[in-house]
């Protein structure tokens, strides 16, 4: 699917961050390669084999079970937990992040026909905040509105979605959502808002 294939008659498109317009691991693996050379400085543990755990982790069982692993097979102590959370939500990245190609070329063909651009994130506020600062936009960033659900209710809730078009005049038919997960089409659902997922452009 490519912006031609779009119904023209939408004006906005809404957008979630992790895993729709960037790989969220891309975020996640660099905070656990700068996790692992503060363990290494600290406690002078090899930080190849940290970051290897952790990455394996995240692959085979998910994110919440990375720092358990960690305490089970490497011995590292409960204290430095809140140094990965903390890193979690504030890391200066080595790299920027890039957005996947065909969201990037999405994007460019909605600013170019003066359409409008949101993100509309869960999470964190201050991590998904971050993660927008160290994106390479391309120059998009100016055109782009962000949400942060946390900020009033977590989708699937409505109640960001119902702020979105308050304070831009939009009506429901006119917005189109890009997503990657049921939370977004449950979200969707409940404010009678089109959606597409966002594979069918990747």
């Amino acid at each position: 699917m490519t912006y031609t294939d779009i119904d023209k008659r939408k004006k906005a498109f809404i957008f979630e961050l992790d895993n729709v317009l960037y790989p969220e691991k891309d975020y996640l693996f660099q905070v656990y390669y700068l996790f692992a050379s503060l363990l290494e400085y600290a406690e002078l543990m090899e930080a190849k084999e940290t970051t290897d755990l952790m990455i394996n982790t995240y692959n085979e069982e998910g994110a919440a079970f990375v720092f358990d692993r960690l305490k089970e097979k490497l011995n590292v102590d409960e204290k430095y937990r809140e140094n990965l959370n903390h890193l979690l939500v504030t890391a200066k990245l080595p790299l920027k992040l890039l957005l996947y190609k065909n969201m990037l070329n999405l994007l460019q063909e909605i600013v170019i026909d003066r359409k409008k651009v949101f993100i509309v994130t869960n999470g964190n506020t201050e991590q998904q905040l971050n993660k927008i600062k160290q994106t390479e936009w391309h120059g998009l960033e100016q055109y782009l509105i962000a949400y942060f659900a946390e900020e009033t209710m977590p989708k699937p809730e409505p109640d960001v979605i119902d702020q979105l078009l308050r304070d831009h005049n939009l009506q429901r038919r006119e917005i189109l959502m890009i997503e990657n997960s049921e939370t977004d089409r449950l979200c969707a659902d409940v404010c009678g808002i089109d959606y597409i997922n966002a594979n069918d452009f990747l």
